[in-house]
């Protein structure tokens, strides 16, 4: 059997990079499911997918060092994601990237009222699952798969295909 090209690759993990942004965008203005503040830290590697595959292929000499970065974005987008699921399972506590962002200098009731009633979706809330898997969860395995793959590859990349 002949293996993937690495531009086949590149092209396959950038569909599925633009195809979980437009999931997420689906899930939250569609389905009408709000974002935490992590979970929105979790769309940063695939936009950062997108972008670096993009500019290699505009500079095609940059083939085999994109599987060195993507292998750090998607690792980066794993511990960000089991660090999402850590605290959705309650074995971690939420940071301050997950709560309240109210400005502790507004002395004005009406103002303190007002941020309280922005409502900040909290990191521990699931608010949308597939099978009764969190997104995040589900994030962690791919986020992990790909990992694996792309550095795989860069350390198997060989030049002549």
């Amino acid at each position: 059997m002949r293996p993937l090209k690495y531009k086949t690759v590149l092209n396959l993990i950038l569909i599925f990079s633009v195809f979980s942004i437009l999931f997420a965008f689906y899930v939250e203005y569609i389905l009408g499911h709000k974002p935490c503040n992590l979970c929105l830290l979790q769309r940063l590697p695939y936009i950062a997918t997108i972008i670096l595959i993009v500019l290699v292929m505009i500079f095609k000499n940059l083939e085999k060092m994109s599987f060195l970065l993507l292998s750090l974005i998607f690792l980066a987008g794993s511990l960000l994601a089991i660090y999402h699921v850590g605290i959705e399972r309650g074995l971690i506590s939420e940071s301050f990237v997950c709560g309240n962002n109210i400005d502790a200098s507004i002395t004005d009731k009406s103002e303190i009222l007002k941020q309280l009633q922005s409502k900040t979706i909290s990191c521990k809330d699931v608010t949308f699952a597939i099978f009764g898997i969190s997104l995040a969860t589900i994030n962690t395995f791919i986020s992990a798969f790909l990992t694996t793959i792309t550095l795989l590859i860069f350390i198997r990349y060989e030049k002549k295909q």
